[in-house]
């Protein structure tokens, strides 16, 4: 009998594809890993090897994708914020409607994407940690805070420029529209500390409010030209 039929391949097509396909998806579950930990343990108190043995491969394996825990961090923000950024970006771009629908609409894709997700702990982590890693609060100022600034203020200035929206600045408004739902964020994170919540929030219900309360402040009113009196002013 010929040894050559004895001889087998160390592994058959199969078992490589599955390795190939276990390879392209390293990178994703290291960060599912990482943001697991940096949101349950914060930044300072999550280590690397914990964030590997989370995502099953070795520290070296973790190394050779993320060179630091600084650059794993910031994959991690790019992926889960930065990513929906971009998404928010084409929303823009394309949206058809009024002003005041795109941002309710922004609004809603934000909490269905970020706000309900683990992703919104990145939030909780920079407000806690941002004075110990500056280099790292000032990353999430440039590649968070501030795109998503320039993104609602494009939304908000197009509502002025249509006569939607009252004459307003713009930096001003942005900030009133962020500002509660981080307030949210953080509250949630909060609540979900103790044993009971003697003030519950239904999620839905507190974005609607405030965004209805807003688009009220902005609108043009029909007799926005008339005094006190009801005179022409």
């Amino acid at each position: 009998m010929s040894t050559h039929a004895l001889d087998a391949p160390s592994t058959c097509p199969l078992q490589q594809l599955v390795r190939r396909r276990r390879k392209v998806a390293r990178p994703q579950e290291l960060l599912e890993a990482a943001l697991t930990l940096f949101v349950e343990k914060g930044f300072a108190a999550t280590r690397a090897e914990e964030v590997a043995r989370l995502a099953g491969v070795s520290k070296g394996t973790l190394y050779l994708y993320y060179p630091s825990k600084d650059e794993l961090f910031k994959a991690v923000v790019r992926t889960y914020l930065g990513q929906f950024i971009v998404e928010s970006a084409d929303l823009v771009d394309q949206h058809e409607g009024s002003a005041a629908e795109l941002l309710q609409d922004l609004a809603k894709t934000w909490w269905s994407r970020v706000g309900q997700s683990q992703a919104a702990g990145i939030i909780k982590l920079i407000v806690a940690e941002a004075a110990n890693f500056p280099d790292l609060a000032q990353f999430y100022m440039d590649e968070v805070v501030a795109p998503c600034h320039a993104l609602l203020g494009r939304a908000v200035q197009r509502g002025i420029d249509r006569g939607e929206f009252r004459p307003m600045d713009v930096s001003s408004v942005v900030m009133a529209l962020v500002a509660p739902v981080q307030f949210l964020v953080l509250y949630q994170q909060c609540a979900a500390a103790c044993t009971v919540t003697p003030v519950p929030m239904e999620p839905d219900l507190f974005i609607r409010t405030q965004i209805e309360l807003l688009l009220r402040g902005l609108e043009v009113r029909p007799d926005a030209n008339l005094g006190p009196s009801g005179a022409a002013a």
